[in-house]
């Protein structure tokens, strides 16, 4: 096992290395090569490592080396294979590789494409050191690894502020919610007295009604560990309040959209939450305000996907709402249904966001759906392709999505809490807006006249096979990956499948309730999906004054989506302006005036003022040096004198 999973681990590190320090020397072909090359046989390893381990149902720790040793903190470096981490090996190589080699032709003519291949790779490195950690040190090294690789990568085009203004914001806002991650961390080795996952998984059990002093109050002490690790996942995952990040991040170029949301980064906090499931399962307050977070997640980036209007943007917000379900699935103790939508997910979204890019290709750039239409003509693969991508989303079979979403949602309705419940209906409810944006998507840039102008459409063209070829790749594992994987994942394979890298707690039904559920309650997300597709037809083909109409009838409403639910417009007037005043007033009052003003520039002005008076009493006249030396002498012996007398 270790012999699989190191290289399929360092190899990406070392592609990085090679394109960025030699990228220069060696050219760009040669970058893409040795980074395409390297993910490839990567992704090789990681589906022996996936045969090896998940197929074959062994298990290890292996180490690399000791990382830390200070007095009682002992942190290794080495890799926990276990079912969880294989799969995401797995999926990470291989969808990593696709969005690789699609690169080569997406970003043919861009003046830096070592750089490029370079970035991409070493964020793929972080992830893949993110998933098969063993101890929370070193999660916590790859999960801030991937948020500097997405600051990279976001700012990739930094002659563009637009592109910089969101890779700060990106950053920033992570920062966020990794200072809950850090707390989290932090009370972890507080309550247990180290930070290796067995050993804390182990004791887990024996703190259940432990209590300590947190922020002057005496709270559960599992239910603090498990929330501030779970807002670290808000921020990677772009939950609701910390997801304003994630629309921005379009900046970047294509393939790092779909890297982003497909495999890296984003699905970090579902990993996470499902690798810490031995501690989230025994702290049901921290269960019920995951499942909170998701569901309400879930139904606002749906909401908003159905006004935007740019084609990046509406496959960002599906991915947020995407987000949500995984995460309510985790809520509800349904781990297994969490990761195999976060599997299936990587393929169509993946797949929708490198169609998105195709388009983009096609069009010169163009990335605003109002300005496209009648393009399945001109370009028929990717107009297929894209189907399938929106097919999967939607969940309608027998392509992979309708296997894992139907699942979520029966396991919240399952559940028997309310929550789950809450996040059932709000999930059936995001069914149809998935359905109904997804397909507004494909109408307006694919179907109707074409409202491109006659320079742009004249230069609409298929893009090429380097970038073809991934499309279909990742289509077919849109359309089977939901079939070929339901039996092991949350199938009556799923308990020796997963083994002891997922716990769940008798006392929670998990995926084990979704198979009772009422044969109505099966089919309604089904249904609801249905139903979204023939409202946008209607909408968009059928009567295309009805948008606009609408738009008009509930202006308020539509422009409150529209504007994102004002979020960023909160948080500038809440957070950003003040700290911008605030930010001025120490810049200009504080060092300006007060340390600059007292300080160097305030010593260096005095100073030059006195050598100035100074100088004028040099005036090269004897008579008054003798005045001065007689005023000198009165006064010292007339001090003298006083001095004496007293």
């Amino acid at each position: 096992m270790a012999d699989f999973a190191l290289p399929a681990v360092f190899l990406p590190l070392l592609g990085a290395f090679i394109a960025g320090f030699f990228g220069r020397a060696i050219g760009d072909r040669a970058s893409q090569i040795v980074t395409c090359g390297c993910l490839g046989i990567a992704a090789i390893f990681g589906i022996l490592v996936f045969n090896d381990i998940a197929v074959w149902h062994h298990t290890a720790v292996v180490p690399v080396f000791t990382w830390i040793d200070a007095g009682q903190l002992k942190v290794a470096w080495s890799q926990k294979l276990d079912t969880l981490s294989a799969v995401m090996v797995a999926m990470v190589t291989v969808v990593s590789f696709v969005i690789h080699v699609y690169s080569v032709g997406y970003m043919e003519h861009d003046p830096s494409i070592p750089r490029f291949m370079s970035y991409l790779s070493l964020f793929t490195f972080f992830m893949l050191m993110l998933v098969t950690a063993s101890n929370f040190v070193q999660m916590f090294f790859g999960w801030e690894g991937v948020g500097l690789a997405s600051y990279l990568l976001i700012g990739f085009w930094y002659d563009r502020p637009s592109a910089n203004a969101a890779a700060i914001k990106a950053f920033v806002v992570n920062r966020i919610g990794d200072f809950g991650f850090a707390l989290g961390i932090f009370a972890v080795y507080y309550l247990f007295g180290t930070l290796d996952f067995a050993p804390v998984f182990g004791a887990t059990p024996g703190m259940v009604g432990k209590t300590f002093l947190f922020l002057g109050m005496h709270l559960d002490a599992l239910t603090v560990c498990c929330i501030l690790l779970f807002i670290g996942a808000m921020g990677k995952s772009a939950q609701i309040g910390l997801h304003t990040w994630l629309p921005d991040a379009m900046e970047g170029p294509t393939p790092v959209s779909a890297l982003i949301h497909a495999a890296t980064m984003v699905t970090a906090g579902v990993f996470m939450v499902c690798r810490l499931s031995p501690m989230f399962e025994h702290s049901p307050v921290a269960l019920g305000f995951v499942v909170v977070i998701g569901g309400t997640t879930c139904i606002f980036a749906a909401t908003v996907g159905i006004a935007q209007n740019d084609i990046k943007r509406v496959i960002a917000y599906s991915t947020c709402s995407q987000l949500g379900y995984m995460f309510f699935a985790a809520g509800v103790s349904a781990y297994q249904a969490s990761m195999f939508h976060l599997i299936t997910h990587a393929f169509f979204k993946a797949l929708l966001f490198l169609s998105a890019g195709s388009v983009i290709h096609a069009m010169s750039g163009e990335q605003d759906m109002r300005k496209m239409g009648g393009l399945w003509r001109l370009i028929p693969a990717t107009y297929i392709v894209m189907w399938v991508g929106s097919l999967a989303l939607a969940g309608i079979p027998p392509f992979a999505g309708y296997f894992s979403k139907d699942v979520i949602l029966e396991s919240a309705f399952a559940s028997g809490t309310e929550v789950g419940q809450y996040a059932f209906v709000l999930g059936t409810f995001a069914a149809f807006l998935t359905a109904f944006y997804s397909w507004r998507l494909l109408f307006l840039t694919f179907h109707g006249q074409s409202r491109a102008d006659h320079e742009t459409l004249h230069h609409v063209h298929e893009s090429p096979k380097v970038m073809l070829y991934p499309l279909y790749l990742l289509a077919a594992g849109a359309l089977v990956m939901g079939g070929l994987g339901y039996h092991w994942f949350v199938g009556g394979g799923a308990k020796e499948f997963w083994g002891n890298s997922i716990v769940v707690l008798p006392a929670h039904a998990g995926i084990a309730g979704a198979e009772q559920v009422p044969f109505i309650i099966s089919i309604l997300p089904l249904v609801a999906g249905l139903i979204g597709i023939a409202v946008a037809w209607y909408a968009y083909i059928r009567s295309t004054r009805v948008p606009a109409e609408t738009a008009k009838a509930f202006e308020p409403l539509y422009l409150f989506l529209l504007n994102k639910w004002y979020f960023d417009e909160i948080y500038n007037f809440l957070f950003v302006r003040p700290t911008f005043w605030l930010a001025r007033l120490l810049w200009r009052r504080g060092d300006g005036t007060v340390i600059d003003g007292f300080g160097p520039d305030g010593i260096s002005e005095v100073t030059g003022d006195l050598s100035v008076r100074t100088s004028r009493l040099q005036s090269g006249y004897v008579f008054q040096y003798a005045f001065a030396m007689v005023i000198g002498v009165a006064i010292f012996v007339s001090w003298f004198l006083f001095w004496r007398s007293a």
